[in-house]
């Protein structure tokens, strides 16, 4: 009716906005939430639900930006990595290795929207610490500065990698993880565990990826190769299970699997 304050009308569109995302009616959720950002700025709940409908418009890089500024917002919400890395494999399919050249500025959250947004997000793990409050080391990724340098530590961990030195590789992603939790980083940290033989570490590494994206195939297969070299054979070939319900034509999987039945 108008005279609502400008904290309702932006919980209104949200939820309006909620609606219209199930309804499939993304374009409507777009827009919603877009008006009620405008109305308070870096609210979790429209950057979330904004970022879920472009996701289904195939408008990634849109996607990729609002999740990545509700990281900003509240570094613990679980699906906003789980969009992240996503959007990154989308991205990375659609526009090659030089996708982040394409992206639309991310905007810097300021501390005080950090702050105000940190309470609402209980459903998230550790979501009692604010990230204006949480440690650094560990929660340090809720900056654009902390992302950023988590993205470039994994970058040359990567580069690392193409020369062979996976000793020095772990270094640099073991440091990207302590400022931001990567599917990415944990699946490539694990490839050189493989290679280093530290079969135990790789296997944990891959769960990790596991609990931010339940069906990552690098995840799957890796464990599966790292718990074969434990003679844990019965949980490997659970792993290739999973995977080839994913991608049943994955050749390497396969060939895995046949050399598990044969152990």
């Amino acid at each position: 009716a108008g005279d609502a304050s400008a904290e309702e009308r932006s919980v209104l569109l949200a939820n309006r906005a909620a609606c219209h995302l199930k309804d499939g009616a993304c374009s409507l959720c777009v827009a919603d939430c877009s008006s009620a950002l405008e109305l308070v700025p870096f609210g979790i709940k429209p950057l979330l639900r904004r970022a879920a409908a472009y996701e289904a418009l195939e408008r990634y890089s849109l996607a990729y930006v609002d999740y990545k500024t509700a990281l900003q917002v509240d570094c613990s919400v679980q699906a906003a990595h789980d969009g992240v890395n996503r959007m990154t494999k989308a991205l990375l399919e659609k526009d090659g290795v030089n996708w982040r050249q394409k992206l639309p500025p991310i905007p810097t959250v300021p501390v005080s929207a950090q702050t105000r947004w940190s309470v609402p997000s209980a459903q998230a793990p550790g979501a009692n610490t604010s990230p204006a409050t949480a440690p650094r080391g560990e929660g340090g990724g809720n900056t654009a500065a902390g992302m950023e340098r988590a993205r470039v530590l994994k970058e040359e961990g990567n580069e690392l990698v193409k020369k062979g030195n996976h000793k020095k590789a772990v270094e640099k992603y073991t440091e990207s993880l302590k400022l931001n939790k990567e599917c990415a980083t944990y699946t490539n940290r694990a490839l050189c565990y493989l290679s280093l033989k530290q079969y135990k570490e790789a296997a944990q590494d891959c769960t990790e990826a596991l609990k931010l994206d339940p069906k990552n195939v690098k995840a799957l297969y890796r464990r599966a190769q790292a718990l074969k070299e434990l003679k844990d054979y019965k949980s490997s070939i659970a792993d290739i299970k999973s995977l080839l319900k994913t991608e049943p034509k994955n050749t390497a999987a396969l060939r895995l699997l046949q050399e598990l039945n044969r152990a």
